[in-house]
């Protein structure tokens, strides 16, 4: 428990998103989500939150714990060859987590996620966000690409729409 952390959630300005995501920063990204998923038979969802509740906060919940939520609310899991990812940025902690259904993460493994995570929270930090993020989801592409190549078929289960929490 970080009241610390708690505070900068609870201080976060609700602008702080569109600043860092303009419309045409998220369209960008969209259109990236949508070729992606012309490479691979997997789906990729892209979440931006800028800060946590603070008693969520304040109790310790983790970005990688809201990332989970998330990829649960949103269904990523519920995919037909479980190859759903998630990209998860918290802003107010600068933590990116990448969450990945069950048939991909045998395939890729935790160690190549935290690289990812790893390289992008220091994008991040320095302010990077939009490219940080065309980054991270070309990153999750070529990982989709090697392991659940396109078999002909459509596989868009899911929107390709950035949500903005």
């Amino acid at each position: 428990m970080s009241i610390a952390r708690c505070l900068r959630h609870l201080s976060a300005p609700p602008w702080r998103v569109s600043r860092a995501f303009p419309a045409r920063t998220l369209e960008a990204i969209e259109q990236a989500v949508e070729a992606s998923e012309k490479r691979h038979a997997g789906e990729l969802r892209v979440v931006i939150e800028g800060a946590l509740h603070p008693l969520a906060a304040l109790r310790g919940h983790s970005g990688r714990e809201r990332a989970i939520e998330v990829f649960s609310a949103l269904r990523i899991w519920d995919t037909a060859h479980n190859s759903g990812v998630l990209i998860y940025l918290l802003m107010a902690d600068h933590d990116i987590e990448i969450v990945a259904d069950r048939g991909i993460q045998v395939a890729v493994g935790d160690a190549e996620w935290s690289a990812l995570c790893e390289r992008l929270e220091r994008r991040f930090r320095g302010g990077e966000f939009g490219d940080g993020m065309l980054e991270a989801v070309q990153a999750v592409t070529q990982a989709l690409a090697r392991h659940f190549p396109p078999d002909g078929n459509s596989h868009n289960e899911l929107p390709d729409r950035v949500v903005v929490l």
